[in-house]
C-alpha cells in the first residue's frame, strides 16, 4: 500500500487481530471512527487520520448524539 494508509501489518500490530471485521471493531473503539474495509475485504486507516487520533488533534470519540436512534414513540402510544 501507500503511505497515505496505514498497511495492513500496521493495523495488526496495532489493534492485535488478523481478522478484518474484529480489527474494524477495535479501531471504531479507539476513536478511528473513518477506519472501513474497502472491497478486497481490507481495513483502511488513512495516516493522516490515526496520526490525528493518536496525538489528541482530532476527537477520539463520537459526537455526543451524533449517532441516529429509531424513533419509537408508536409503541407507548398503542393503548
Amino acid at each position: 500500500m501507500s503511505d497515505l494508509v496505514l498497511s495492513a501489518e500496521d493495523i495488526e500490530a496495532l489493534t492485535g487481530y488478523a481478522n478484518a471485521t474484529k480489527q474494524l471493531q477495535v479501531l471504531h473503539r479507539r476513536g478511528y471512527h473513518r477506519a472501513f474495509i474497502n472491497r478486497t475485504g481490507r481495513v483502511v486507516l488513512e495516516r493522516a487520520h490515526y496520526e490525528a487520533v493518536a496525538s489528541g488533534e482530532a476527537p477520539a470519540t463520537q459526537i455526543e448524539g451524533s449517532r441516529k436512534t429509531a424513533n419509537l414513540t408508536f409503541l407507548h402510544k398503542a393503548a
